[in-house]
């Protein structure tokens, strides 16, 4: 299953909701979420700075992940992105195609 950071920020009554619920049991909704579309979640961490959670999911596909973040942001309480991760080893292959590209004017 592909692998994905999730990174999230509190916005207007999701701060209120944050404070009013706690963490616990916005780790329990993201998780239902998550696997309410057969994925699974790694970890969920609060950060401190730019970011306020980051998420690591294992989802089936980028349409269940999409579709993760399209319902998160449009509650309108949290801003979230997604990043696709890559292992190792997907890295590997990657540096071992043999693309064929013409970069611009030459």
């Amino acid at each position: 299953m592909p692998k994905f950071l999730i990174k999230g920020n509190y916005i207007g009554e999701g701060i209120t909701g944050l404070m009013d619920e706690g963490g616990t049991s916005r780790r329990e909704a993201v998780e239902q979420l998550i696997s309410s579309l057969g994925g699974s979640m790694e970890a969920l961490y609060f950060a401190f700075g730019d970011t306020d959670v980051f998420v690591i999911a294992d989802m089936p596909d980028n349409a269940s992940a999409a579709a993760a973040s399209l319902v998160a942001n449009a509650a309108g309480t949290v801003s979230a992105s997604l990043t696709v991760l890559l292992t190792p080893e997907e890295m590997d292959q990657a540096t071992e195609a043999s693309p064929t590209y013409r970069a611009p004017g030459r």
